[in-house]
């Protein structure tokens, strides 16, 4: 199968309510992570490395920080002449609605980009799961198991997450049963990560027939219906993903990127992780500074003690501040005797001289874009 015989969509804005003040500036997709990434990074790096060269990326509010860090999408190889980035925004309340209502509602607001565009399959993706898969060998499955609709899975504790499928039963791959996990669900299971492989000609008649039948959710209403009347299977992916569902699994998918596993089979020799380059200097260790397990970006400016933390670009940790066990998003500043621990600081957020702020390794301080402490 030809690898641009496959259109992308991203669902940028799926899940935004479970990071609460995170995403009120912007996107899910547009979070930072690890240092030096937003979280759609790792959603559109994985297409691009399977040779996906027209992607939509399908959003409804809060969507300029994300517009700003995608751009025409070079860094991705998508500014093209023909195909390459698409934004699909609504045009009007009623559309945002649409959108809001979930995936199903977003899809059908953009039949007229699937009817326009020329490629035989589709994969479709959200941006909370943080993963380097080969969508090739996704896709080789796919036709090996004769499959309608293939969707991918990992083993592990169910996300609280509206709508997330779980899978039940499966026998030799194909899907025989699967449910809609509930909030108070415990325990392990095989949890759909949300990319979802199909022909575009199947997706657009389940889109009709939803349509039709005033359908509401695309998990509920399409794929559970589905399950005995289409061939549906499912691919595991057993490597590094968390999932991100709470701003408490946001912070531990940010302190596992510090285990030198994860590290290695999230960033994979031969399937880079694009993301925007900045030209900042390298960083700064200033007489007296100690840096322990943790990721420094560019352009930091480090005087303080860090330890087992991300700090992402242009951040300042003054002389005798004190870091631990932190997020610090971009251009954050901790000033002289300050600490901090167990604490999340979204985008310019300043920590005056002297002050003290501490959560628990289970309950985080999360300071929103901006603030001044």
């Amino acid at each position: 199968m030809r690898a641009n015989n496959i259109l992308g969509i991203i669902f940028a804005n799926a899940y935004d309510n479970v990071l609460g003040g995170m995403t009120a500036p912007r996107a899910m997709g547009s979070v930072p992570f690890g240092g030096s990434y937003r979280l759609i990074d790792f959603t559109l790096s994985n297409m691009v490395n399977a040779g996906i060269d027209k992607v939509g990326v399908i959003t409804s509010n809060n969507y300029q920080s994300l517009m700003d860090h995608l751009g025409n999408g070079k860094p991705w190889d998508l500014a093209r002449k023909h195909d390459g980035l698409f934004f699909l925004p609504p045009f009007s309340a009623q559309e945002l609605e649409r959108y809001n209502s979930g995936r199903l509602g977003a899809l059908q607001n953009n039949t007229q980009f699937l009817e326009m565009s020329n490629e035989e399959y589709v994969v479709m993706s959200d941006c909370n799961a943080v993963m380097n898969i080969d969508l090739r060998e996704v896709f080789r499955y796919h036709l090996e198991k004769n499959a309608d609709i293939t969707m991918v899975y990992r083993y592990g504790s169910v996300p609280k997450l509206n709508n997330r499928l779980v899978i039940d039963k499966i026998t030799d791959g194909r899907v025989c049963a699967m449910s809609i996990a509930t909030a108070d669900r415990e325990g392990d299971a095989n949890c759909a990560a949300n990319i979802t492989i199909m022909r575009k000609a199947l997706l657009e008649s389940l889109l009709r027939e939803a349509n039709a039948s005033n359908a509401a959710s695309f998990e509920r209403d399409v794929l559970l219906k589905n399950v005995t009347n289409l061939r549906i299977f499912g691919y595991e992916f057993k490597e590094f993903c968390p999932i991100i569902d709470s701003i408490q699994t946001y912070f531990d998918a940010n302190f596992a990127l510090l285990d030198e596993k994860n590290q290695k089979q999230l960033f994979v020799r031969g399937r880079p992780i694009y993301t925007k380059v900045y030209d900042d200097m390298p960083v700064v260790y200033g007489l007296g500074s100690e840096v322990k397990n943790s990721l420094v970006a560019d352009g930091c400016v480090i005087d303080g003690i860090v330890e087992n933390s991300i700090v992402f670009r242009n951040c300042r940790i003054a002389k005798g501040a004190v870091v631990r066990n932190c997020v610090i998003m971009p251009s954050g500043f901790v000033a002289d005797d300050a600490t901090l621990a167990n604490c999340i600081l979204d985008k310019d957020v300043t920590v005056r001289s002297g002050r003290t702020l501490s959560g628990a390794e289970t309950y985080p301080v999360y300071l929103a874009k901006g603030i001044r402490v």
